[in-house]
């Protein structure tokens, strides 16, 4: 499925958002991993692989939170989870088992870089070659939209507007994702914190205030 569907709508009505009856243990499972990751990090003084999760895992909830106040303007969402595929449903787009894994994905991203985060691929006879950090996260980007359309193809997400789908969630949301885990590490500690400082702050605020208005 490349793009949505509006029959899809009805299902997309039946979501109940931050409701407990499907909860199992996994959620706890999934953030002790989570925890584990990001303390081995920690521990291993890989502060920009913790700063590349931060910062991808910053922008998701910017994402998120924007596609939940689409819902309740538009009436309906760019992408929606499902209660039945998840043992919690954070906001209309994002369940707990996505939120674990959007929060290591930025590590993940930069990981998979060069040792010196500085490469140029095709740099050769004079030409200054692509930056890895820039390839990298068109890469990844790619890959989590190729991986979408399988999603959607499924009953766990639901894409209803006919004009979104896996193109325009490449170009609009991944990219900037993958931009952020693989950009921000590498600029300066004052734009590092910045950045992070900005960003977390922006989501918690839209949080505190969204939440008990019923927006989102």
């Amino acid at each position: 499925m490349l793009f949505g569907d509006p029959a899809n709508k009805p299902l997309v009505d039946a979501v109940k958002v931050r409701d407990p009856a499907n909860f199992n243990w996994t959620f706890i499972a999934l953030l002790a991993v989570v925890f584990y990751i990001y303390w081995t990090e920690a521990k291993n003084k890989n502060w920009k692989a913790i700063v590349a999760g931060f910062s991808l895992y910053s922008v998701h909830w910017f994402y998120e939170i924007m596609n939940a106040v689409i819902r309740h303007f538009a009436g309906y969402p760019l992408w929606t989870v499902t209660n039945e595929s998840t043992t919690f449903v954070l906001l209309i787009g994002v369940s707990w088992e996505l939120s674990m894994m959007f929060s290591i994905a930025g590590i993940i991203s930069w990981k998979m870089l060069p040792d010196d985060t500085n490469t140029r691929y095709l740099a050769k006879n004079g030409r200054k070659g692509l930056d890895c950090k820039l390839v990298g996260a068109l890469g990844m980007a790619l890959m989590f939209s190729l991986f979408e359309i399988f999603l959607a193809w499924t009953p766990a997400f639901i894409w209803v507007y006919k004009w979104w789908g896996a193109i325009p969630v490449f170009i609009t949301t991944y990219i900037p994702f993958f931009l952020a885990s693989n950009l921000v590490p590498a600029a300066s500690p004052k734009f590092q914190k910045g950045f992070l400082i900005t960003m977390i702050g922006l989501d918690v605020l839209l949080l505190a205030i969204l939440i008990p208005l019923g927006i989102i």
